[in-house]
């Protein structure tokens, strides 16, 4: 909010019609739970903004935290009243992603956070029933505080909202079947646009008693329709839980050389969809340790080749130092003579493939742990601890300062060697045109918690008080949303500015997916009060030229 301006109004909403809404609201939910204050509607903007302090800004006009599915519905039947745009967040922690902001300025936020029922955990069946306020620090306490034999598999940090996560296609760090929120999620009931509430698949069966556990019950699958959309609001959502296993080693496999990336990859492709191993992680040891400066020597390699890398003078860099070019933290679960038999043949499909991987034992636990080992775990997500440890992205290094926060610019790739180091080539060629320093290098490695994809994502950082530079940000992030649509890549998440943009070139046969989500949104949502452009859906009256 700018310091001239007294009150934001929601698009479309008169002051008069605003305030008859507030008045309206405050007597579902009472006073205490309408937050209207700048100070309070200060909570709500997007800490990372790209629009930060800029009339773009997506800052809420009204704020208000329902308790009950029943205010949820008279809030909506209000919202319908008044042509009110509405926005859900869970706990609004998708700092990268937008975070608590809605999608545009003057949208009114319903924070779901006082929602926040761990409905039933099951630890013989493995499964949850939360709603949206529910943490996943929360859920993990309530599994600990009661002894019970399961985990939940958790993104980075922990602090955000199973549902929300999985809404909004988060990933997490065990095996691929749960690394999938979305995927591992089973039964939702939604409020919808209308006020009335629906149960998807078995929870549409009063009684059912497989709620949880079977995703279909009869008829249309629907649920995918209320995942990074806006045509209801979900408020409560069903999820497989994994059996809490009897052992765990971590495994660290180094390879020499650039190109050993393709052969590893193909085992590694089949030693986790065999489920063998867990998650696994890419890292090149070339590069620093966060924080720390670049060796002057490899950095120079990054630009001698016409202003280009010279891969054989990094690999050349590389052998010299006795540097690994790759190295991946491979987690094998199960019970103990059965994790040491995997971690055996997971040494032996790599050292017979590959000359000079090297595979070696760096954590060998029983479960449960001890708080000491709980601690020193090197992946503590990998056991489905939540931590906030990731927030050393953000924090000082030797040669700068800390950041003011990043948007993720996030497109999937096939899983395939050959895929990814010509992906760096694109990038680095992009950047070399767009006249700035690459933020890829040929040992920039892809983010492996998509389950049978890679994400080879980047970082933008940016400013609170440097406009120009979050211009310039905002501008590269679009150039690279066409670069990756050009060679067949997408984003699978983006932040609100972002949204049209990315849900633009998922444009097969004429835009046929954004016609018919659309004609859904109009069917569904005649007064286009939920979430106007998440997604990059947009009711019929706020469409405009937004049709591209």
């Amino acid at each position: 909010m700018s310091k001239k301006e007294e009150i934001i109004l929601p698009n479309g909403v008169n002051k008069e019609d605003f305030l008859k809404a507030i008045s309206e609201i405050e007597k579902i939910v009472g006073t205490k739970w309408v937050f209207k204050t700048k100070e309070d509607l200060d909570l709500y903007r997007d800490a990372y903004s790209p629009y930060w302090d800029e009339l773009e800004e997506p800052i809420p006009s009204l704020a208000i935290a329902p308790k009950k599915v029943e205010e949820i519905q008279e809030i909506v039947r209000i919202a319908n009243k008044y042509t009110l745009p509405i926005f859900p967040i869970s706990t609004g922690k998708n700092l990268g992603y937008g975070s608590s902001a809605p999608n545009n300025r003057g949208d009114v936020v319903i924070d779901l956070k006082r929602m926040n029922k761990i409905i039933e955990v099951n630890d013989k069946r493995n499964y949850c029933i939360l709603e949206p306020g529910v943490s996943y620090f929360d859920l993990y306490e309530y599994c600990e505080k009661n002894n019970l034999n399961v985990i939940m598999d958790i993104p980075d940090p922990g602090w955000g909202s199973p549902v929300g996560n999985s809404l909004d296609h988060g990933w997490g760090y065990t095996y691929g079947q749960y690394r999938d929120h979305f995927g591992a999620h089973c039964g939702m009931e939604v409020v919808l646009a209308n006020g009335e509430v629906m149960r998807t698949a078995m929870g549409a069966l009063p009684g059912s008693k497989t709620f949880a556990e079977n995703k279909y019950g009869y008829g249309p699958y629907l649920d995918g329709l209320f995942s990074q959309s806006n045509f209801g609001i979900v408020t409560k959502m069903g999820f497989w839980m994994m059996p809490k296993p009897e052992h765990y080693t971590l495994a660290v496999l180094t390879v020499p050389k650039r190109d050993d990336l393709i052969p590893l990859v193909e085992i590694m492709n089949y030693l986790e969809d065999s489920s063998i191993i867990g998650w696994p992680l890419y890292r090149s040891p070339l590069n620093p340790e966060y924080g720390k400066p670049m060796n002057p020597e490899l950095k120079s390699y990054l630009t001698s080749k016409n202003g280009k890398p010279d891969i054989d003078k990094i690999q050349d860099y590389a052998i010299r130092n006795d540097i690994p070019y790759w190295q991946i933290d491979i987690p094998v679960y199960g019970n103990k003579d059965s994790v040491e038999a995997n971690i055996n043949y997971i040494k032996q499909r790599f050292t017979k493939a590959i000359d000079g991987a090297k595979v070696k034992v760096i954590e060998d636990y029983d479960l449960p742990l001890t708080k000491k080992q709980a601690k020193s775990l090197k992946h503590k997500v990998t056991l489905g601890i939540p931590n906030l440890e990731i927030f050393w992205l953000s924090t000082r290094g030797e040669n700068f300062g800390p950041k003011d926060g990043h948007v993720w610019f996030s497109p999937i790739i096939p899983r395939d060697g050959k895929e990814l180091l010509k992906c760096q080539e694109i990038y680095i060629d992009t950047f070399h045109e767009l006249g700035m320093e690459s933020m890829i290098t040929p040992f920039s490695h892809p983010r492996t918690w998509m389950y049978r994809a890679f994400c080879f994502m980047i970082g933008f950082a940016n400013s609170r008080t440097d406009k120009e530079k979050n211009e310039q940000m905002r501008k590269v992030y679009t150039t690279m949303v066409k670069v990756a649509a050009k060679h067949g890549w997408g984003d699978y998440r983006a932040a609100p500015p972002f949204q049209d943009a990315v849900s633009g070139v998922y444009n097969f046969n004429n835009n046929i997916l954004k016609r018919f989500t659309q004609e859904l949104k109009d069917t569904i949502d005649p007064n286009g009060i939920l979430a106007p452009g998440r997604g990059g859906i947009w009711p019929k009256r706020l469409r405009g030229d937004k049709n591209a």
